[in-house]
């Protein structure tokens, strides 16, 4: 790998956590190319640079990271943690900061709702079926049958990004944690 190759595999990887906050804020469509630059201190041509597909390949970036993210904080525990409640507890938790409590937007969720859905819909799907498919496994491994964990994982799912909306909308982050301290405690009370 050349150095200049290097340096823009690097730039790349700085600029994402830059380019979530702003699609996050401003969504895909508002978060022009102005935006953009303004937010991470880079002019065009160096944006270009380090993304020659420039916004759409921006979000695919950010989507990725995400998706990376939940990866190996929370779909993995939840499939590969011995104890099958001791991976459910660590989603929430992770979950929990991940969103820094309710404080912070869903931004696969953002890009689920927006005009621009169709053209992130494969990435969007394969987040939430993930997330779906190792929640679903792991509450299986719990003891519970077929029809309740597919329940269950839908309401846990639909009742963490509700509670997302709902804090953000009613700026109260506080009714994320509650949210999830209910769906928690539910869980353990069942057990």
């Amino acid at each position: 790998m050349s150095d200049a190759t290097a340096t823009t595999t690097t730039q790349r990887e700085e600029l994402i956590p830059v380019l979530a906050e702003i699609f996050r804020a401003y969504g895909y469509e508002g978060a022009s190319l102005a935006r953009i630059t303004e937010g991470t201190g880079l002019g065009k041509g160096s944006l270009y640079h380090a993304f020659p597909g420039g916004k759409e390949e921006m979000a695919n970036a950010v989507l990725r990271h995400i998706d990376g993210w939940f990866q190996r904080e929370v779909f993995a525990p939840l499939r590969e943690t011995t104890d099958a409640i001791a991976g459910i507890d660590r989603m929430f938790d992770e979950v929990k900061r991940y969103f820094l409590s309710g404080r912070k937007v869903c931004l696969v969720g953002v890009f689920a709702l927006v005009n621009v859905r169709d053209r992130f819909a494969d990435k969007v799907r394969d987040y939430f079926v993930d997330w779906a498919a190792a929640l679903n496994a792991a509450l299986l491994r719990s003891g519970r049958d077929e029809a309740e964990a597919a329940g269950l994982t839908e309401e846990i799912l639909a009742g963490i990004q509700g509670a997302l909306v709902l804090a953000r909308a009613i700026d109260d982050p506080a009714v994320f944690v509650r949210t999830l301290d209910r769906l928690q405690r539910r869980l353990q009370a069942d057990r």
